[in-house]
């Protein structure tokens, strides 16, 4: 797996010199290859997951069994007892209770007692407190006594992993696995039973994490960002299980764990002066990988579900969230208690976002090159390949996941996918530069306020108006326009570039028309007093 990632890195490095040295060196030109040399590895671990995962889906007699060994022992009856642990938080409990509910239900229709469901509640004192107290007594009063427990914590001490340990500690005793779930996630009885019989035919398991497949796509964002999140998702957990083994990450959620595993050996430490952790699943799998336990991602995401954001302004709502939880990682990398392996992970999460600068940065220096004329000797055909290896680098776990589809496409016709295919590379070649923008933008604000806590992530969809498009992606569109005069000036040679700079340039234009339901007419856009852009304080 180093070789090959070595290999593509190499290459696209050797092909970006060839492109940038031609004619001499300009300092743009300079600039932008040690921009682009540091991006590198990153598109060679991209692709190489993506060939890996790719060739050992079309080519093992059974995946998922290959990277989760235990499935071929996978057998009945079940010999353990399991808590679906729901963890929430100021959440609609209309939404979060019923497939809850299902769940249950069908799990002891099958199994009897060995399933109960725990609310792990950590929404304080108020109104949401008392409607979500009704909620659950209402669901009480429909189920046997001993199937439901339910916890409110009236403070978020530890935030999403201290209410975790906390119910783990106190509300467990006689439970062997805890199935954790988020507000937003689904499972059906059949893909809980398949990881629990293959945790209990494991003993070394402390993680098994379930991939999952996009629920509640109501919007034309949700549903291009859930299409290319699930190709690009099963081949790369299916690549990276093959070379991690059994020192894989978790995400924190449609997971099994081992409880006796778990709270013995996942004890979050603070960061340096006291705080808390807020990004919990890659630490918590470095310390299980360190006591010696298995932790392993079942590729297949067949009953296993999760809702994304219904539209651009809380996808980058959720990634400031996530980006600030992934930075502390830093303050933990030399800690004894993590794996090696485990540190790699937590990097690669931290360049998720560190990177996004140097890589937002080729663009200016691209059209500062091209308007002083350090242009004029690139050989058009090799930029070409560069700019279409480095696409294809970056997104080959998607290319991948849809190559896979067309190859056993099932009951679904290949025109479908074709277009499917099409849509989810062209939205994502659009949301790219918006993304890079909006990563370094994030870094900024991080480094001016330190975030005390995660303010709910908003579920329902919302939309979103001109007025609020232009003012939220204000920064993106106003870049675009500066760069257009520097590639303007290098004429048919920008033409190969401009792609790069058209997401920029569409970035209100997308939000509004992504935000929009699927099948329905657009809704009345919200309030501009909801539509300020501000980091989550609580």
């Amino acid at each position: 797996m180093a070789a090959l990632t070595a290999g593509i890195t190499l290459g696209l490095l050797a092909l970006a010199w060839a492109v940038l040295s031609a004619g001499g060196w300009t300092p743009w030109e300079a600039l932008i290859l040690l921009c682009y040399g540091a991006n590198a590895p990153w598109l060679g671990l991209a692709a190489a997951t993506g060939l890996v995962g790719l060739g050992v889906r079309l080519l093992a007699a059974d995946p998922d069994a290959l990277v989760v060994p235990s499935l071929r022992r996978a057998e009945g009856p079940l010999r353990t007892r399991t808590l679906i642990a729901a963890c929430v938080r100021l959440e609609d409990m209309g939404a979060v209770l019923p497939p809850l509910a299902r769940l249950l239900r069908d799990l002891r229709a099958q199994h009897g007692d060995a399933f109960v469901l725990g609310i792990l509640s950590d929404t304080p004192c108020g109104p949401a407190a008392e409607a979500e107290a009704a909620a659950v007594a209402a669901l009480a009063a429909r189920v046997p006594d001993a199937a439901l427990r339910y916890r409110r914590r009236t403070e978020n001490a530890g935030f999403k992993a201290g209410n975790l340990m906390d119910f783990l500690d106190h509300h467990a005793e006689g439970f062997d696995f805890a199935l954790v779930l988020d507000a937003d996630s689904e499972m059906s009885a059949a893909a809980v039973t398949r990881l629990v019989l293959a945790m209990q035919a494991d003993p070394a398991l402390a993680v098994l994490q379930g991939n999952t497949q996009p629920a509640g796509m109501q919007t034309r964002f949700a549903r291009l960002f859930g299409l290319g999140h699930r190709q690009g998702g099963r081949i790369w957990s299916t690549g990276q299980a093959w070379w991690q083994g059994p020192r894989q990450p978790w995400w924190g959620h449609n997971a099994l764990l081992r409880i006796a595993a778990f709270r013995r050996d996942a004890r979050l430490p603070t960061l340096p002066g006291g705080t808390p952790v807020l990004s919990h699943d890659h630490p918590e799998a470095a310390m299980l990988h360190a006591a010696g336990w298995a932790v392993r991602v079942l590729p297949d995401d067949a009953g296993s579900f999760e809702q994304h954001p219904p539209d651009l302004p809380a996808f980058f709502g959720r990634d400031l969230r996530w980006a600030a939880g992934n930075l502390q990682w830093l303050g933990l990398l030399r800690r004894p208690e993590f794996s090696r392996l485990g540190r790699f992970q937590m990097v690669l999460g931290v360049l998720h976002y560190a990177l996004a600068p140097l890589w937002l940065a080729v663009l200016p220096l691209a059209a500062l090159n091209l308007a002083t004329g350090g242009g004029d000797a690139t050989p058009p055909g090799l930029l070409l390949a560069l700019v279409l290896a480095s696409f294809v680098a970056l997104n080959l776990p998607k290319l991948a996941g849809h190559a896979e589809s067309l190859l056993r496409p099932g009951r679904t016709r290949r025109a479908t996918l074709l277009r499917e295919a099409a849509q989810d590379l062209a939205f994502g070649l659009l949301l790219e530069p918006v993304a890079a923008l909006e990563h370094t933008l994030t870094l900024l604000r991080l480094a001016r306020r330190r975030l005390s806590g995660w303010a709910p992530q908003r579920r329902v969809p919302e939309a979103v108006g001109w007025a609020m498009a232009l003012r939220r992606f204000a920064p993106q569109t106003l870049l675009g326009l500066a760069l257009l005069p520097g590639f303007a000036a290098g004429g048919t040679m920008a033409l190969l570039i401009l792609p790069g700079i058209a997401g920029l340039l569409l970035a209100a234009p997308l939000a509004v028309w992504s935000a929009r339901p699927i099948g329905t007419a657009p809704r009345r856009p919200a309030p501009l007093r909801a539509e300020r852009a501000r980091p989550p304080t609580g």
